[in-house]
Parts: C-alpha cells; sequence; structure tokens
C-alpha cells in the first residue's frame, strides 16, 4: 500500500531557496494542474493521463515523465486539502478487467480550488469568473457585504484583491490559517500580513479626507506609481 504523506501541503508558491523568485517543480505542477482544471470542461480532457499530456506539451517535456508527479500530486496533496475533487468516472474498453468496471476518474476543482486558481497571477483574466463561480457555491454565506465588496472590488482595484488571495492561500500553504472556506471577513483578517494591514490603512484615512484633500493625495500616488 502507498504510504500517504501526513501533512499535505500546498505549494503553488514554493520557491527555491537559492534561486530567489524561482518556483520549484512541485509548485509549477500544481499551477498546471489547478489552471487547467479551473479552465477545462470536457471530462475526458480532466484525467491524470489529459492532465500529464496537457501539462508536458506545456513545458516541452514526455507525458510519461511527469506523469508519476502529478498522480503524485493530486492524491497526496490537492485531493487529501480538498482543493481537487473526483467528478465522475469514463468507461474504458481496454485494459484490466476492473479498471474497465470502474472507470477512469476525471477531477473538477471544488471551493477552494477556485479559490486557488483566482489567486495565481496566470489566471488574471479569469479572476472574475472564479471569483463569481466560488460565491455561486458559496451562495448561502451569511456574510453578504463581504461577497458584493469582493465583487465590486474586482472591477475598480483587481491588483488589491490579487493581493489579499495570494496571501490569504499563502497563508493557507504555510499553516497560518488551517481552512480556505469559508472565506470570509474573519478569515482573511486571520491571513492579513503587514503590507495588506498598511493598504487598509490607506483607504480607510483616503475615505476621511474632503474633496479638496483627496486630488493631492491622489496625484502623489500617481507620482510614485
Amino acid at each position: 500500500m502507498k504510504q500517504k504523506l501526513p501533512n499535505p501541503q500546498l505549494s503553488v508558491f514554493q520557491t527555491f531557496k537559492t534561486k530567489g523568485k524561482e518556483l520549484t517543480g512541485e509548485a509549477i505542477r500544481q499551477r498546471g494542474i489547478i489552471m487547467h482544471l479551473a479552465l477545462e470542461t470536457i471530462p475526458t480532457r480532466k484525467t491524470r493521463t489529459a492532465l500529464a499530456h496537457r501539462l508536458a506539451e506545456k513545458n516541452g517535456t514526455t507525458w510519461q515523465n511527469i506523469y508519476s508527479g502529478i498522480f503524485r500530486d493530486l492524491d497526496e496533496i490537492l485531493l487529501p486539502l480538498g482543493i481537487v475533487e473526483e467528478a465522475g468516472r469514463l468507461p474504458i474498453k481496454r485494459g484490466p478487467k476492473a479498471l474497465q468496471e470502474e472507470g477512469v476518474p476525471y477531477y473538477q476543482l471544488n471551493e477552494g480550488g477556485l479559490l486557488v486558481a483566482a489567486s495565481l497571477e496566470e489566471m488574471e483574466k479569469e479572476r472574475q469568473t472564479l471569483m463569481e463561480q466560488f460565491f455561486e457555491k458559496n451562495s448561502n454565506s451569511k456574510d453578504k457585504d463581504f461577497k458584493k465588496s469582493m465583487l465590486l472590488l474586482l472591477n475598480v482595484a483587481p491588483i488589491f484583491v490579487s493581493s489579499i488571495l495570494r496571501k490569504y492561500v499563502e497563508a493557507y500553504s504555510i499553516g497560518k490559517i488551517d481552512h480556505l472556506v469559508p472565506f470570509d471577513a474573519n478569515s482573511v483578517r486571520n491571513a492579513l500580513d503587514e503590507s495588506i494591514i498598511i493598504q487598509r490603512e490607506l483607504l480607510e484615512g483616503f475615505s476621511t479626507l474632503s474633496n479638496s484633500d483627496r486630488e493631492p493625495v491622489i496625484n502623489f500616488i500617481k507620482s510614485i506609481g
């Protein structure tokens, strides 16, 4: 029996300690899996083998070389963490009888997976849609103002929202918070670091200024931006 990792850890923001901001191979694979599942809708293109072919093509290698890593990322990390879930089984006509009877699994992102996908810089164009999908899946959330604010800010301050999402997922990755969902004001507050607190102070302070005082502040921010 294959041994499972006792404490699976999301690695989408993991970098080499000696190479600055260069992502590790594990981070690149997990990002590839999550982005592919966020964008793909056809079940036959969401199996392990289909994922291996897609990521191999993107990274200039063979699917056989990357398959074992994808298998491990799914079975030992993304599935146990509840970021990815099995969406169904596809029947096959060849191969072992047991596999023909059970079918081949294909996968999808759940709520937590949608948040992770939205936090990736590569998903900038899809971020609005991903967050709308996320809140649709969490339509029973009690924090309606939080949902409304996040969707409004995505239109007027997308970089600010991107920063919140990244810090939130990073906090989860290092164990600062122990869940991705529920995603609400309290959970975000627990994941904040100094940079977000500074941005919040700026926003709160700016909102107290009179119209005549806002213009020089806006001009100053533009001059250093």
